[in-house]
């Protein structure tokens, strides 16, 4: 009986029955041949062609099921790389999504008998972090790629800058507060004492307008024990204005020299510090990570806040205000601009820099003062020379 014609119902049922999926103990993984029925798998192992395959088989058989065992593995862990990734998962989830593929390597021809023998030889092999369950085995990949490890690297490390950014300011912050704390001279808190009669007898009047008149009035509308309290409140009061003033006349002429050197820092201080040709690093994340934490040299300044910017990486203009940017502290030896301060706008050269007090030690470089060195100067007081 011929072959049936391609268009006449029977070719075309045949085909229809080999779209899907057929059983696997009628497959032969040699010829890669898939059978519908025992009749067909029974005819297909008498052929010469399948006797021939045998007989390649036969001279090396480790060659082949080596081979078989490999392919299955990687494609295997492939799947389960880019359908799942790093997350933990049924092994039997991941095989069956494997085997709908009708080209794939079937499990009776490499050197695993069960689907669990295969996730125990991958933990063991540290492809994957296996676990038994009550529901089963549960595998996870781990992801040896030398990219994905060079991001994580980078992620931990920008992780930990941001860290130390972090702890630096709060250390300024702490820094500043105890400064302004040793500064501040302390308050005396008031005594209260309880007031007090011997005679029960005796009667306490207050008079609201002899307060209002003066305190001699009042003291005669008290008793004899308030007497007692307003005169030892008042010797307190001019113990304590004595202290004062003796503590005003022993000002020596150089205490009120450096108050008068404070007082004309403090008045030399503006609010705004951008200046052209200085280094600056942006420290907004608004405009993405191309530029967070990137330096940029200021190529214009406009309206005092608000600069225009050309990034030292790309090369791109930018427009940012004084806000998203900060100073840059360059290696001891290198020029320096001060921006702030009794000293604004002279070129310096940096000496040294106090990481516990936040401070730097600079060496004048222009001006009628050069040559001087200046300790004290607050890092956002001065930046890189571009």
């Amino acid at each position: 009986m011929g072959k049936a014609d391609f268009l006449s119902p029977k070719a075309i049922g045949n085909r229809i029955k080999a779209k899907g999926l057929q059983k696997l103990r009628w497959y032969c993984q040699m010829c890669q041949k898939q059978c519908r029925d025992e009749n067909g798998f029974k005819c297909h192992c008498m052929s010469e062609s399948h006797q021939r395959q045998l007989l390649l088989a036969s001279e090396n058989p480790n060659q082949f099921m080596s081979f078989f065992s490999e392919e299955f593995k990687s494609e295997f862990l492939e799947l389960l790389r880019r359908r799942f990734g790093t997350k933990r998962v049924h092994n039997n989830i991941i095989y069956n999504e494997y085997i709908s593929n009708r080209e794939h390597v079937h499990m009776n021809s490499t050197q695993w008998e069960t689907l669990t023998d295969f996730t125990k030889w991958l933990g063991r092999e540290g492809f994957c972090i296996v676990d038994e369950t009550p529901k089963g085995w549960y595998i996870q990949y781990i992801d040896r790629d030398p990219e994905t490890i060079r991001r994580q690297e980078e992620q931990e490390k920008k992780k930990k800058q941001d860290m130390d950014d972090e702890e630096r300011s709060a250390k300024f912050i702490e820094e500043q507060v105890r400064r302004g704390r040793e500064g501040k001279e302390p308050e005396e808190e008031p005594v209260f004492t309880e007031l007090k009669r011997k005679n029960e007898e005796e009667k306490i009047a207050f008079n609201m307008d002899s307060a209002l008149a003066g305190p001699s009035k009042v003291s005669t509308a008290l008793g004899p024990s308030a007497l007692r309290v307003t005169a030892s409140t008042k010797r307190k009061e001019s113990s304590h204005s004595s202290d004062s003033k003796d503590k005003k006349k022993k000002k020596s002429a150089l205490d009120e020299i450096i108050e008068m050197e404070e007082q004309k820092k403090k008045s030399v201080r503006s609010d705004h510090w951008l200046r052209p040709n200085i280094v600056v690093k942006v420290i907004t994340k608004k405009l993405g990570e191309k530029y967070y934490k990137k330096k940029a040299a200021i190529r214009e300044v406009q309206d005092k806040y608000t600069a225009v910017v050309r990034m030292i990486n790309s090369g791109d203009k930018l427009k940012l205000d004084q806000s998203h940017v900060e100073t840059v502290i360059p290696a001891p030896g290198k020029r320096v601009l001060i921006l702030n301060g009794q000293y604004k706008d002279t070129e310096a050269i940096l000496e040294g820099i106090n990481e516990h007090k936040f401070y730097a030690t600079l060496i004048l470089d222009s001006g009628r003062m050069k040559g001087k060195t200046v300790e004290g100067i607050a890092y956002e007081d001065f930046s890189k020379l571009a």
